[in-house]
C-alpha cells in the first residue's frame, strides 16, 4: 500500500529530469498497483497517478481491445471517444503496429481523430501480454511538440508495469 511519508505519484517534483521523473513515476505506480486484483481499479489508478505526475497534459488513460477495435477504459481528462477501430487515428494505429507512436503535432497525422479539440501533441504505447494486444496507454497534451523519446520510452515502462498489475487481474473484457 501506499506511504504516505513519500512521493506520490501526483507529487512527484516536475521541476527534475525526464529519466528521473520516469524513475519515480515507475516506482510509485508499481507500488500503488501492488496487492490490488481487480484490473479496473488498477487502470483506473494508474491513468489518475499518470495524468498527475506528467506535466502539460490535458488526457492520460487506456483503451483496451475488443476485437477489431479499442474500447474507452478508465481515464483523466474530457470525456473521449468511446470505441476506435484498429489502424484508426494515433491510437488505432500504434495498436495495429504494436509500436509506440509519437505525434508531435497531431494536426499533421493523417486520420487523427479529435476527441478534445485543445490536444496539439500524442503518445500511444501499446500494452502488449507477450504477443498479445490488450490495449494501448493514449496521453494528449495541450502542447505542440510535448512528447520526445524520453517521454516515450519512459511510458513503455510505465505500459510494463500496468500490464503486469493486469495480467492477474480480473478480466477487463
Amino acid at each position: 500500500m501506499h506511504d504516505p511519508e513519500h512521493a506520490t505519484p501526483w507529487t512527484v517534483p516536475r521541476a527534475m529530469n525526464k529519466a528521473s521523473l520516469y524513475d519515480d513515476l515507475a516506482r510509485e505506480l508499481d507500488g500503488l498497483l501492488s496487492g490490488e486484483t481487480d484490473a479496473v481499479a488498477n487502470a483506473a489508478n494508474a491513468a489518475a497517478a499518470i495524468y498527475h505526475a506528467l506535466p502539460s497534459l490535458n488526457w492520460a488513460g487506456f483503451y483496451f481491445l475488443r476485437g477489431e477495435e479499442l474500447v474507452l477504459g478508465p481515464f483523466q481528462g474530457r470525456p473521449a471517444c468511446v470505441r476506435i477501430l484498429l489502424g484508426r487515428g494515433v491510437c488505432g494505429t500504434a495498436a495495429l503496429r504494436r509500436q509506440p507512436v509519437l505525434v508531435p503535432d497531431v494536426g499533421a497525422f493523417p486520420g487523427h481523430i479529435a476527441c478534445d479539440t485543445a490536444s496539439r501533441s500524442e503518445l500511444v504505447v501499446p500494452l502488449l501480454a507477450g504477443d498479445r494486444l490488450l490495449g494501448v496507454l493514449d496521453l494528449d497534451s495541450p502542447e505542440m511538440g510535448r512528447f520526445d523519446t524520453a517521454d516515450q520510452a519512459g511510458c513503455a515502462r510505465l505500459a510494463e508495469i500496468v500490464v503486469r498489475h493486469l495480467g492477474g487481474a480480473g478480466s477487463l473484457s
